[in-house]
């Protein structure tokens, strides 16, 4: 099992959503130091302060996208609160519910570099440390999105299918040089955080923030290789793998509403 306890954990995007939410968990299970990473320093400021009575707290503003700002945020980061144990790539952004016709470089560049790069580079600054340690644990948070195609979010589900891919890779590639540093890959549904706000889901229900924040840090601690929440999209993964295209576009796409889940998208409001 990996121990929060005495560890320190290192959030991206913890100063709102979920990474918020497992920022405060992490802290309650005796996190030696909760490390934020956020672009919003108000947030930030905001998080700390009202974290701060649970125990040591540390914020920096940082944009994930900027891979040289990574990099010397994490050995500063180091410089000042110690290894990091424990790291949850927890940032993401999805910016509307254009089809692909209509979107812009500018936005596929940032989605692509803040779901998908972030997360490498910022292992990547870790995986050296953990490994002569032989002790650490990388949380991916991808998202259902990156098990399944859907219209006008095809940048996003791009974003997560690579997230999906290397950080399973990465799991591989430590299991086989048996290394003790653990990968964890979670792949929520939908979430309601106002990231998603305006999408419509038929079969599942849009996901509580609060349970599904405990679920990733039980995630964690059990070592799970793989998380999906909930459990039951996977039987959507298991019909697209069995069922003729036509039909599971069918099926699933118009009759379960797949496929116009983003039709109504606002998003959060700024």
């Amino acid at each position: 099992m990996t121990k929060i306890k005495d560890n320190c954990v290192l959030i991206t995007g913890g100063a709102s959503g979920i990474g918020r939410i497992m920022g405060r968990m992490a802290l309650e299970k005796g996190a030696r130091c909760l490390v934020i990473w956020d672009i919003n320093p108000e947030s930030i400021k905001n998080t700390i302060a009202e974290y701060d009575k649970l125990g040591c707290v540390r914020g920096y503003k940082v944009d994930v996208s900027d891979s040289s700002a990574v990099q010397e945020c994490f050995k500063r980061t180091e410089s000042e609160c110690g290894c990091v144990d424990i790291i949850i790539n927890c940032a993401g952004i999805v910016t509307g519910n254009k089809t692909f016709d209509k979107q812009n470089v500018t936005d596929i560049e940032r989605t692509m570099s803040i779901n998908s790069v972030a997360p490498m580079t910022i292992a990547l600054q870790a995986l050296p440390g953990m490994i002569e340690r032989d002790k650490g644990h990388i949380c991916n948070i991808a998202s259902a999105a990156g098990m399944i195609s859907n219209p006008k979010m095809s940048v996003y589900v791009a974003s997560k299918w690579a997230v999906i891919g290397w950080s399973d890779s990465l799991r591989i590639e430590l299991k086989e040089a048996k290394s003790n540093v653990r990968v964890t890959t979670v792949a929520p549904y939908f979430i309601n955080t106002g990231m998603f706000d305006g999408v419509q889901s038929r079969l599942f229900p849009i996901l509580k923030p609060e349970p599904t924040s405990r679920k990733i840090i039980n995630a964690i601690e059990n070592n799970r290789n793989f998380k999906g929440i909930p459990f039951g999209f996977h039987f959507i993964r298991f019909c697209q793998g069995v069922l003729p295209t036509p039909l599971f576009d069918l099926v699933f796409g118009k009759w379960v509403g797949i496929f116009s889940a983003m039709d109504n998208f606002t998003g959060r409001k700024k």
